[in-house]
């Protein structure tokens, strides 16, 4: 499974990376939204984990942008938003799952299947 990582804080994006890679997954990052997108049209992942509030183009764009071209990746957006109004708000706009850090560090694991 390939997993794309969009996350600005730096110390988390390299602990999350380093988690999946050590549990067998290919892991590409991103530290801003616009490299985020562009590394999705240039590559082929299974999941994305999307966080919100990133420098150039916030999440939310991304997550518009790549579910113009891609409906089937499957995209969590982790985030330390944890309005309703924004799960609503990103469930809207095509994403898969919400998480609200830092319980990824806790309890998540990937169960998403290839595509």
């Amino acid at each position: 499974m390939k997993i794309l990582v969009v996350e600005d804080e730096v110390q988390l994006l390299e602990s999350i990376a380093e988690g999946l890679r050590l549990s067998g997954y290919v892991v590409d990052t991103a530290d801003n939204g616009r490299d985020g997108e562009e590394l999705c049209y240039t590559e082929s992942y299974d999941l994305m984990i999307l966080d919100i509030n990133l420098p150039g183009m916030d999440g939310f764009e991304v997550l518009k942008k790549v579910r113009e071209y891609n409906k089937t990746l499957n995209i969590i957006l982790l985030t330390a938003r944890s309005d309703v109004s924004d799960r609503v708000k990103g469930l809207d706009f095509g994403a898969n799952d919400y998480m609200v850090k830092p319980s990824i560090l806790r309890s998540w694991k990937p169960g998403y299947g290839p595509c």
